[in-house]
């Protein structure tokens, strides 16, 4: 395994860790240049500056999705005239396997309060929320101290180092919903509501929280931030080995010798990252299929390991970077309990607002579980592949669907034969689909 060697040159996220990578609280991130950013926007930048040199060094939401994240801070409404507008830090991280944010969280809190102070002041924001996932019990107590640690020192509350500015951060636990990652249900949720997602438009720039103009970005994207500002976009895009700028933080879990996360370049291979730093899969296993960035990514085989991990590199292989926290499945794994695993996940976790989804997911829950028995019946693959189609994008009110039925596409398509395993051969259901249409599922009662 690589031995990695840390510096604010190649890792702007991780340089500040620590050697035992215990939490680096404000006295030792200020030793190490913390809040210079906020400081040099502060006095030195004005707000459009700021939007325009994060659009220029093309950060991307590391949330999953990759959106520009200096374009969707210029959609925020520019009414002078209202007062009020909101920067809403996405915690949530309910991503199965992913574990990013609250590592940033619980070792380099102030990394991400810089963040907000600079994405704040860009968007002439004077009121932050932190919404943080509710189990993660221990990043809850870090931010809290770690937001008292910035109110001491005069980076939050009314006038903001002697200036005029005055700002506030909030930190709001959720109930633990995967939905609350989509940026509309998390507004929901944050204002008390039932956690569905909203109708667009209007979009959260123009109305969201409570009526008034919001931005949501993730963790680790405002976690980027500081070091943009203070190095520069040349030194920002130079770190990347790809069109995509910068680094990301990346990950193996699954049966692989050493699972974690690492800061790393865009573009290095998912080879290099399994076996240079995750040191491979474990004795006697063998790498059978790969999630690149979560539990909602399509899969991904042996064959595409030397994909560079960037955004549109994954996109042709077949998949999405996502969270880049990729999983190994390994040789041992039947692909029909572990995507049935995923299915059950997500069908819990549908918000039940509209009927593809809320119907569509139990269901493909419910045929799984029949092959995964080995008591499928005749056109069981048919009829998943027909319900993939009817919860795929376009189709549902939001993208918890289609993102849920992505593993499920891409097992069958990779791995029919274990599905094919599944149906049991005796039976004498013949489903038909026709024109897309399924009529009602009827079991024998011998199953």
């Amino acid at each position: 395994m690589k031995k990695i060697l840390r510096t604010s040159e190649t890792h702007p996220l991780t340089w500040w860790l620590n050697k035992d990578e215990d939490t680096v609280w404000i006295n030792e991130y200020k030793k190490k240049g913390g809040y210079l950013a906020f400081e040099k926007a502060l006095h030195n930048i004005d707000p459009d500056g700021v939007i325009n040199i994060i659009k220029d060094s093309g950060l991307k939401g590391r949330g999953g999705a990759g959106f520009y994240t200096g374009v969707k801070w210029s959609l925020m409404s520019k009414n002078v005239d209202v007062k009020t507008r909101y920067l809403l830090c996405n915690a949530d991280e309910m991503e199965p396997g992913t574990y990013k944010d609250r590592f940033l969280m619980e070792k380099i809190p102030h990394q991400l309060i810089e963040g907000i102070l600079i994405s704040a002041l860009a968007l002439r924001v004077n009121r932050s929320y932190i919404f943080l996932r509710g189990e993660y019990v221990k990043a809850e107590r870090i931010l809290k101290k770690a937001i008292d640690e910035a109110k001491k020192f005069g980076y939050v509350g009314s006038n903001v180092l002697s200036s005029s500015l005055s700002f506030e951060i909030f930190l709001h636990s959720g109930a633990g919903r995967y939905i609350c990652g989509e940026e509309t249900a998390l507004i929901n949720s944050l204002e008390g509501r039932r956690p569905n997602p909203r109708s667009k438009p209007p979009f959260p720039a123009v109305c969201g929280a409570w009526g008034k103009p919001t931005c949501v970005n993730n963790v680790e994207t405002l976690s980027n931030v500081p070091s943009i500002i203070l190095h520069g976009v040349s030194w920002y895009k130079n770190l990347s080995n790809s069109s995509d700028s910068g680094t990301k933080i990346m990950g193996f879990s699954g049966k692989v010798k050493n699972p974690g996360l690492w800061e790393l370049p865009f573009g290095i291979t998912a080879r290099e990252v399994l076996e240079d730093y995750a040191g491979g899969m474990k004795n006697g296993l063998q790498l059978k299929a790969w999630q690149p960035g979560g539990a909602s990514t399509e899969f991904l085989t042996y064959e595409h390991i030397d994909v560079p991990m960037d955004f549109s590199s994954v996109s042709h292989a077949g998949s999405r970077l996502g969270t880049a926290i990729a999983m190994a499945v390994d040789n041992a794994v039947n692909m029909v309990s572990l995507v049935r695993n995923i299915e059950e996940f997500f069908s819990r976790e549908s918000c039940g607002w509209c009927t593809p989804c809320r119907d569509g997911l139990p269901w493909i829950v419910f045929i799984l579980k029949d092959l995964e028995k080995f008591k499928g019946h005749k056109n069981d693959i048919e009829l998943l592949e027909t319900l993939c189609y009817q919860l795929g994008p376009g189709k549902t009110f939001c993208a918890h669907a289609p993102g849920a039925v992505s593993p499920l596409k891409s097992a069958i398509k990779y791995f029919r034969k274990e599905f094919e395993d599944g149906i049991k051969l005796s039976s004498t259901i013949d489903i038909k689909v026709v024109d897309g249409v399924q009529p009602n599922y009827i079991v024998n009662n011998d199953s």
